[in-house]
């Protein structure tokens, strides 16, 4: 079984700082996993929310699976995420405090070929912010040319 590699939302770490990281499980029907597995899956604008004490991602693109038929999955609906409950208490605990958020990060698959998602509990950079982490990247570039003319 060849396994994609993870789908990850790339603008997540420029937007925001991240503080603490949790790996949930999240309620899929079959045709969104065989979607996912063949990589056609986007987070760029999912966002997660609580709604009645359990914690939703909206927003998150899995597109129709091919070979599906009338039974198809719709590409954006909302789907549970599934947590322990300490967790989930202490991440709405946190939400409700000022400037942090809930960031999906990354869908992977784990060793037993189950879904996940990373979500990271973040806060939103100031624009200075961002110019630093511009600037510490591109130094960082910088720093990997010199050292691959000198090698």
């Amino acid at each position: 079984m060849n396994a994609p590699k993870e789908i990850v939302n790339r603008k997540a770490k420029f937007e925001y700082t991240f503080l603490q990281e949790f790996d949930a499980g999240i309620m899929l029907v079959g045709t969104e996993v065989k979607s996912l597995r063949s990589g056609n899956g986007n987070l760029s604008d999912a966002y997660c929310l609580f709604k009645n004490g359990e914690l939703y991602i909206k927003s998150l693109y899995i597109g129709e699976y091919d070979h599906g038929n009338i039974n198809n999955h719709e590409p954006r609906r909302d789907r549970k995420l599934l947590l322990k409950k300490t967790e989930l208490k202490k991440l709405d605990k946190r939400v409700k405090e000022k400037g942090f958020t809930i960031i999906p990060y990354k869908i992977f698959f784990s060793e037993r070929g189950l879904v996940k998602i990373q979500i990271v509990l973040g806060q939103g950079k100031k624009s200075y912010d961002k110019r630093d982490s511009i600037k510490d990247r591109d130094m960082k570039r910088d720093m990997d040319r010199m050292k691959k003319e000198y090698q």
